[in-house]
């Protein structure tokens, strides 16, 4: 993730206008784990912001994806989920309470190569999604059979 500065040089080199709202944008990114929707963005900026409009939201997103400063997170939800963090790695979403978490330091090399060699593809990228109960729901669950 980058510092303002940075994120500003690059906005302007990629033609884009800096504005204190992308850079809100960005910095509310950067500083979350939970992979907010945009809907989720714009709650935490409109205080801040309170003319800001949704549609900023989603044109900054696009902006943000455009220049490799996040990535976009479809794990069929019906609403994209963004992540500043965009080294390759897994999501793991609960399929009960919907929150989604990084898998860090994961190794799938092999089923890179695996694809590449059944398919001849010349693989450029790839996003894998695990689904499962995250320990909050499996302890709700328990407390609820007791």
């Amino acid at each position: 993730m980058m510092d303002s500065k940075k994120v500003t040089a690059l906005l302007r080199k990629e033609g884009f206008k800096v504005t204190p709202q992308r850079l809100a944008i960005y910095n509310v990114l950067c500083n979350t784990k939970s992979h907010p929707n945009a809907e989720m963005i714009f709650n935490k900026l409109q205080p801040y912001y309170p003319t800001m409009s949704l549609a900023t939201i989603y044109k900054t997103i696009d902006i943000l994806r455009e220049i490799g400063l996040i990535q976009v997170i479809n794990l069929g939800d019906d609403s994209l989920r963004y992540d500043a963090v965009v080294e390759s790695h897994p999501h793991i979403r609960c399929t009960e309470c919907g929150k989604i978490d990084d898998i860090m330091d994961f190794d799938f090399t092999a089923s890179l190569k695996e694809a590449a060699a059944k398919t001849s593809y010349e693989i450029s990228g790839q996003q894998f999604y695990f689904y499962g109960v995250c320990p909050e729901c499996q302890a709700k669950n328990k407390l609820k059979i007791s």
